[in-house]
């Protein structure tokens, strides 16, 4: 009886076997494949909260969990605002570049390449418009999307593309004039907000230098943890609140 199970449970297995891919499959469907996380992200988000484990426990660990993505979503803020300025100016530029070529009497075909040579940032996109002017195209640039509807309006309508991108440009540089005028004005208020976002944990330092012992309150007792994770929520919170108040003023 037992010879028998074994020779269906093999015969089974063998009836389940994959078969190779053929010619069809190998060319219609794509190899699955199974990309690993990167190891810095991942010790990046994970060593603070193990080290803050190995400190002050549980609540040391989702405290440092929680602020560690306050700070990465101020990073992420910054870094977005930072790229939209830059943006702003590649714009700005190559308006500006094609505004004086066109001057000159050259192509807009022509303006867009040679604005691609003054900035490599957006060549990609003034090449990809220049190629939609010469077959007919609509013209479609993510990064510029000014460049690309101020040059379809003069397309439509006939207008003179010299002046319709030259008022396009006017617009340009008066968005990146305000977006580096309010990015100095927000300046104070945001060291501001970053000062008081670090009191809290300067004034546990201070009183654990002072003899007060706060850190083991902290670390040691339920109260104490509670409170940590309380005071990193309401940390994380107020960091949102400030991004949310600031960052509502955008360049486009």
């Amino acid at each position: 009886m037992i010879t028998a199970w074994a020779s269906l449970c093999v015969g089974a297995a063998l009836a389940c076997w994959p078969a190779a891919p053929n010619r069809l499959q190998v060319a219609v469907e794509r190899p699955s494949t199974f990309r690993l996380p990167d190891v810095w992200v991942v010790v990046r988000w994970l060593a603070p909260a193990a080290f803050a484990a190995l400190l002050a426990g549980v609540g040391g660990a989702i405290a440092a969990g929680v602020l560690t993505l306050a700070w990465h979503q101020e990073w992420r803020a910054h870094r977005r605002a930072t790229a939209e300025l830059a943006m702003a100016a590649h714009t700005a530029t190559a308006l500006r570049t094609m505004v004086a070529e066109l001057r000159a009497g050259a192509h807009p075909v022509t303006a867009a390449e040679a604005a691609a040579d003054v900035v490599p940032a957006v060549a990609g996109d003034l090449h990809a418009l220049a190629a939609a002017a010469r077959l007919d195209s609509e013209l479609h640039a993510p990064a510029l999307p000014e460049l690309a509807s101020a040059w379809s309006v003069g397309k439509r309508y006939g207008l003179p593309m010299a002046d319709v991108l030259d008022a396009a440009r006017r617009d340009a540089e008066a968005a990146l004039t305000f977006g580096r005028r309010m990015r100095a004005k927000l300046a104070g208020p945001r060291a501001s907000a970053a000062v008081l976002t670090g009191l809290p944990a300067l004034c546990v330092l201070l009183g654990q230098a002072m003899g007060a012992a706060p850190l083991p309150v902290l670390a040691e007792s339920t109260p104490g943890q509670l409170l940590l994770v309380t005071g990193s929520v309401l940390l994380w919170a107020g960091t949102a609140w400030c991004r949310a108040l600031t960052g509502t003023v955008r360049i486009r």
